[in-house]
């Protein structure tokens, strides 16, 4: 069969298009009803089409008027994940242009209750699944993926899904929906990215009983043979595409931090829940100073919740402040962590060896208010996926403390969240200084309307990522998300925060995420770890490497 080629701006060969209802079933190649007359006649796609030919705006158009018609936000996010099934460039194209509306339905918070209810919202799959099952074979498994230039990959095992917990193989919503944020707020090739689910069991007694469930029916492997499949993974991968970055995504506590530690000298690798999250908190801290007129080296700052994300906040905020010029030791003396026993001091016996760092000579506190008032912080940040734990008690303690407060409630999704924007602001008579993980509309108080910042890791891995790529960095160090948390800060503007909004508006992500992008690639080059030469225009270069969504002429 004829075989047309085109050049793909993401190879360095000519590709070969598939023909007929091939090519219509092919996400990255098919225009739907946007091939031309000729294309149809050379591409044998004559009469498999409606007769009209539109433009891609014409075909926006259609999209969004079926968005707006879906009843909930579930049927919104079937709507578009069908959608980038049949045709990725529309897909982004429309992303693209309504960031705003669009993420929060292809991720949190509608990502999680798509993950709850995977099994019954499954059509066709999308990423790569490898199961226990398939150990002594995983480089034969990755084989199968269609595309042979992969440069980012996200992988979970659904231990931790969001603040849901363990949901098995219907975590896989998660990757897919991350490295749908790599494209739409940082332009990565779509061509070059890749989900991957390490399917090892589910402890979800509910996920084994339920006949729609799409993983393996056996609780989860743990020890020498869960380590020996993530090996192979991991020197798979490297093997077959030395030049891929690897986001470790929603692993539990048990296994995110010694993974990281593990592979992060070995291979190009990050976690993004603990240093994403981590560089996009310390932005919102740097924007949030300029508000209260402070330096970070004053702040004291309490946590709920000493898990994988509130850790990785504490030790970038840390070594923040130690560049500022204090020492380590006092540097971390200005992060305290209550978990679900209390106060982390030095005097309990039951601490995980990631707590013990922050772990301070301190009388014992049973709960979080009583922490506020016996350690008087700047700020709480609120990690806990627990839900409405930062009460009004705890908000009225902290603005008795502190003229302008910051509160960041930052578990995901809204249903986890520790407080909601209306209540920090109502709470705080309008003096909070509000984040979150999840979106929450504007509020009105006292006249005043305020429009709450969601502190989104969308601000920072999709930029870190492409930088990365970008200079095909050998490794990731937490510097690089030291430097991506103050590109990210200098980027909100004053409007910005004379509205309450400690980040800047989604609207301008792509911009945003080509300047972290240009600063994360400066810190690859000063350490060493680039594969490349550096470019006389970093700036340029990087706008260089960032996809856009547009059809390809086939004729």
């Amino acid at each position: 069969m004829l075989k047309r080629t085109v050049k793909s701006k993401s190879a360095s060969a000519k590709c070969h298009v598939p023909r007929g209802a091939k090519l219509l079933h092919d996400p990255l190649w098919n225009k739907g009803t946007a091939f031309t007359d000729e294309e149809r006649d050379a591409l044998g796609l004559r009469g498999l089409l409606p007769s009209r030919v539109l433009t891609i705006e014409e075909q926006e158009r259609r999209v969004l008027a079926n968005f707006e018609k879906k009843p909930n936000d579930l049927e919104r996010y079937v709507q578009l994940i069908s959608l980038q099934d049949r045709n990725e460039t529309l897909f982004y194209h429309v992303v693209m242009n309504h960031v705003e509306k669009m993420m929060p339905i292809i991720y949190t918070p509608t990502v999680g209750q798509a993950c709850q209810e995977f099994g019954v919202l499954f059509r066709q799959a999308r990423g790569l699944y490898i199961s226990i099952k398939d150990r002594g074979r995983v480089a034969q498994v990755l084989k199968n993926w269609p595309q042979k230039d992969v440069r980012v990959i996200v992988v979970t095992d659904g231990e931790r899904i969001l603040g849901l917990g363990d949901l098995g193989a219907f975590g896989m919503s998660i990757p897919i929906g991350k490295l749908s944020l790599y494209t739409a707020c940082a332009g990565v090739d779509p061509a070059q990215c890749m989900p991957v689910m390490l399917d090892v069991g589910t402890e979800n007694d509910s996920l084994l009983h339920n006949p729609l469930y799409t993983g393996l029916c056996q609780g989860r492997v743990r020890g020498k043979e869960y380590d020996a499949l993530v090996d192979e993974f991991v020197t798979a991968v490297h093997k077959t595409w030395p030049k891929a970055l690897i986001q470790f995504e929603d692993f539990a506590n048990i296994n995110a931090f010694r993974l990281l530690e593990h592979y992060r000298g070995k291979v190009c690798t990050f976690n993004d829940d603990i240093q994403g999250t981590a560089a996009v908190t310390l932005a919102g801290l740097y924007s949030a100073l300029r508000i209260t007129g402070r330096a970070l080296r004053d702040q004291t700052i309490l946590f709920l919740g000493a898990g994988e994300a509130g850790t990785g906040i504490g030790n970038l905020i840390a070594s923040a402040m130690t560049d500022e010029g204090m020492s380590p030791e006092e540097a971390r003396r200005k992060c305290w962590f209550v978990d679900s026993h209390g106060l982390v001091v030095k005097s309990r016996q039951d601490l995980a060896e990631h707590k013990l760092r922050f772990a301070h000579d301190h009388p014992f506190c049973a709960d979080f208010l009583s922490a506020i008032r016996t350690l008087k912080p700047t700020a709480i940040v609120g990690v806990s996926a627990m839900p409405k734990t930062f009460t009004q008690p705890v908000v009225e303690a902290m603005s008795e403390l502190n003229k302008r407060p910051i509160i960041f409630a930052l578990s995901n999704p809204t249903s986890k969240a520790e407080c909601s924007a209306e209540e920090a602001y109502t709470w705080s008579k309008g003096q909070a200084i509000f984040a979150s993980g999840s979106p929450f509309p504007p509020c009105v108080y006292g006249g005043k309307t305020f429009v709450p910042g969601q502190g989104n890791n969308a601000y920072i891995f999709p930029g870190v990522g492409l930088g990365i790529i970008a200079c095909e960095a050998r490794h990731v160090t937490d510097r690089m998300f030291a430097e991506a948390a103050k590109a990210l800060a200098a980027q909100v503007q004053e409007n910005d925060l004379a509205m309450g909004r400690v980040y800047p508006s989604l609207q301008h992500i792509q911009e945003v995420s080509a300047g972290i992008a240009v600063a994360v690639a400066e810190c690859v080059f000063k350490e060493g770890l680039a594969s490349i030469r550096k470019p006389r225009n970093l700036l340029k270069f990087i706008r260089s490497k960032m996809w856009a969504p547009q059809y390809r002429n086939y004729v």
